[in-house]
């Protein structure tokens, strides 16, 4: 794929309905993901909608790189046909009376690339359906399907991708396929891409940027990991919470199994994975699976342990205490009892050591 000039996306919509009032700005640029995510009911595909054109905002502003898709002060609406836009929702919504190749309308493709940003070959490797381009849409399984209307999506070559709950339909297993697919794709786009999504592990392992929403409102925006691991939000508050950080891998280790990835605040040894060492690889530490200690403990079973600093201290609606955890200004989450944090005598600055019992790959 030819990396093309940087394209930013600017949103502000305001939008009222009887049983909800929408109000969202943020921006986004190309390098990136960017998760709209919130309860059901809280405006992100409404939301995704407007920026798409398939629903007018009542008042709002809609451009990317100097085109104005919207803009109600000077009464600009571009209908949806000429924007500039791939669309994915959450069922594939391919041509039934279409085999793959014609859905994908290759032979558009067979023109000249030099000023795509988007190479259709490459893209057809990257989702892996070149012996799909023959077969009948009816002879797909969901999550084939979901990788032929990605591939349908990017085929114009647009300048923003929207992106609605597209594994909402899919199982475990398909899911987990088509996000790494997708991870691989947005990490070689030069488009901005918006992920609307309510599930916290796809937003984790996708996304980099969060607009994070609550009745038509944002409750806040920033980094996956800045959002997830503010105790003053409710992400971080929940029997879910946890962090997200990135590493290096550094080594692996055959014989136990086990790969050392290495990040800002220490080493990690996590089940050995395929990544080639020296790629980034994404972690997710559940507050769940860390514990606290005053002094580093020996003899345990546990093989991570991180020196940190205790940065702040909440209890959640459960009666249980969060830490947020400083170690060399990567943010990590602990779930303890109120005892245990009262026992630790735990307070902002404190030293202590975290002890990493569990951890999720995530790509």
């Amino acid at each position: 794929m030819t990396y093309m000039a940087e394209k930013y996306l600017e949103v502000h919509i305001d939008i009222s309905y009887p049983d909800i009032n929408i109000n969202l700005k943020f921006d986004a640029k190309s390098m990136g993901v960017i998760a709209l995510f919130g309860p059901s009911g809280s405006g992100k595909t409404t939301c995704l909608r407007c920026i798409a054109g398939l629903e007018k905002s009542s008042s709002g502003f809609v451009g990317i790189n100097g085109t104005v898709w919207q803009d109600s002060s000077n009464g600009v609406f571009i209908p949806p046909h000429k924007r500039s836009i791939g669309y994915v929702f959450q069922d594939a919504r391919l041509f039934t009376h279409l085999n793959v190749i014609q859905n994908l309308g290759f032979s558009n493709t067979k023109k000249s690339t030099s000023t795509k940003s988007i190479d259709p070959s490459e893209l057809i490797n990257l989702l892996q359906i070149e012996h799909l381009l023959q077969r009948s849409t009816h002879h797909l399984s969901g999550g084939e399907r979901q990788r032929v209307a990605i591939a349908r999506a990017l085929f114009s070559d647009p300048e923003v991708l929207l992106l609605d709950e597209p594994l909402a339909a899919l199982g475990n297993k398909h899911k987990s396929e088509i996000l790494t697919y997708l991870h691989n794709i947005t990490q070689r786009l030069n488009i901005p891409v918006i992920y609307v999504s309510h599930s916290l592990d796809e937003v984790a392992q996708l996304c980099d940027q969060m607009v994070l929403m609550e009745a038509g409102q944002v409750v806040a925006t920033g980094s996956t990991q800045q959002i997830m691991t503010r105790l003053d939000l409710p992400l971080a508050m929940g029997d879910q919470a946890g962090a997200v950080v990135e590493g290096v891998v550094q080594s692996h280790d055959t014989f136990d199994h086990l790969t050392l990835v290495q990040f800002k605040g220490g080493d990690l040894l996590i089940p050995l994975q395929k990544a080639d060492t020296g790629s980034i690889i994404r972690i997710r530490i559940q507050a769940k699976d860390v514990s606290l200690s005053i002094e580093r403990q020996q003899g345990s079973s546990v093989l991570n342990t991180l020196s940190v600093t205790v940065a702040d201290i909440r209890k959640d609606s459960l009666g249980q205490t969060m830490v947020s955890l400083n170690t060399n200004g990567v943010t990590l989450l602990a779930r303890v009892t109120s005892r245990s944090a009262r026992l630790l005598e735990l307070t902002p600055g404190k030293k202590i050591f975290a002890h990493i019992k569990g951890v999720a790959i995530l790509n």
